[in-house]
């Protein structure tokens, strides 16, 4: 006989088929089949237990409720007749579409553990069937550990900024010479990583050193969803090892800043005309006898904040105005971004920091081949992590920086529930 069914009338109105294959089938899977009603409710009955942390299930069903309040008005002639607000409540539907989707799939799976486990109390004799029950009992209860945490995931709030492309600032800090060439290390270190990223790297505006490396570089970076991962880098890098200008043989602690700034329009940051002094200059260096004779280069200064930009990358004057202002409206607008993570930063102390100018984020040891993440309390290997190989670290960032929105949101419907 290939398989063995067994069919039973449970307490509650679904019928529960359990099929399994016979051993001689190498993958030994078992294949559950329910019955349930198309539709589910958000509304759970008394005697299947939940299996969920009850703040999950609060805001899954608020999640649901909300759905289907949407469903229904996407539904009115009035919201379709207007596809502006057609066009919103849609939007917002679909946003909804797949915590709703795996949310039903949860209901559905605790379900099916709860009959199955009613069946596993009824008189069995068949030994083997009874395995085979008990094994059904510990997938589906994998299944909805897993069910569950994707939906925690799910349910966190996203950072609007994270699917943007962004403008690295690198600037040598303490060290002189040394923290000018560690700067530069720094640099090619994340264009590496870009290139494993399949990520496009352009400078933009860059100061280089007397010995090599620069005082500061400023490059965009743009791709899939950059932000969401270098926006961990932001902060102090600081390098002990021996520099190539010590004679000696001493060991030296030089730091570098980084700081990451999403791209911005400029509908987001308005620029008043009157803050701005403007004057060119000739770039020289490569690139022809034009930019050699032609001011090209461009010397931006905002008044209201002090910051300074002189751009000579491109060609002409009006490339480098455009570059000018692309990095000035992401400086003003990182200035309105620190200044709301800092309010954050004053209401709970993050692990993973805000990425604060001031901030030591990571020690890069050559003596020892380690580079130490202060804030993860994790080791990596050195040379492959200049080498751009830092993706470990950018997943530990964001799995911390889960945990801590996580325990938030727990926090928070606890508050609610109180």
């Amino acid at each position: 006989m290939n398989s063995l069914t067994w069919s039973f009338n449970a307490p509650s109105p679904a019928r529960l088929t359990l099929k399994f294959p016979s051993p001689a089938n190498s993958f030994c899977r078992r294949r559950v089949s329910l019955r349930v009603p198309p539709a589910p409710t958000c509304q759970r009955t008394s005697r299947v237990v939940c299996m969920a942390e009850p703040y999950l299930i609060a805001k899954l069903q608020s999640a649901e409720k909300t759905w289907k309040e949407l469903s229904i008005k996407l539904a009115d002639p009035v919201v379709v007749s207007n596809p502006t607000e057609y066009q919103k409540v849609a939007q917002s539907m679909a946003e909804l579409d797949e915590v709703v989707t795996t949310y039903r799939i949860f209901k559905e799976c605790e379900k099916q553990l709860e009959d199955t486990k009613a069946l596993a109390k009824e008189e069995v004799s068949n030994e083997d069937m009874a395995l085979m029950i008990a094994d059904e009992v510990e997938t589906l209860t994998s299944q909805l550990k897993d069910l569950e945490e994707k939906l925690t995931v799910m349910l966190l709030p996203s950072d609007p900024l994270d699917s943007r492309n962004i403008l690295v600032e690198v600037r040598a800090g303490t060290g002189g010479d040394e923290a000018a060439i560690w700067a530069g290390d720094l640099v090619r270190m994340y264009q590496r990583y870009s290139e494993r990223s399949s990520w496009k790297f352009t400078p933009i505006s860059y100061s280089e050193a007397e010995k090599g490396g620069f005082k500061t570089y400023v490059m965009e970076i743009k791709g899939s969803r950059v932000y969401s991962k270098l926006k961990y880098e932001s902060g102090v890098h600081r390098v002990q090892r021996v520099p190539q200008t010590e004679a000696q043989g001493r060991v030296h602690t030089s730091t570098a800043t980084v700081a990451i700034m999403p791209e911005v329009d400029e509908v987001e940051v308005v620029i008043d005309p009157k803050d701005i002094e403007l004057t060119t200059a000739r770039s020289g260096g490569a690139g022809g006898q034009n930019v050699n004779k032609v001011e090209t280069a461009i010397d931006l200064f905002h008044k209201p904040t002090g910051i300074r930009i002189f751009c000579t990358e491109a060609r002409t004057q009006l490339q480098n105005k455009n570059r000018a202002f692309q990095l000035l409206r992401a400086k003003l607008y990182e200035i309105k971004v620190r200044a709301q993570q800092e309010q954050i930063r004053n209401q709970r102390k993050l692990q993973v920091g805000t990425g604060a100018r001031a901030e030591k984020i990571r020690t890069y040891n050559y003596k020892d081949n380690r580079v130490t993440d202060h804030r993860l309390k994790m080791n990596f290997e050195l040379t492959s992590f200049l080498d751009g190989d830092i993706e470990t670290a950018v997943q530990s960032c964001v799995t911390v920086e889960q945990k801590e929105l996580l325990e938030e949101l727990a926090e928070s419907v606890g508050a609610t529930v109180s």
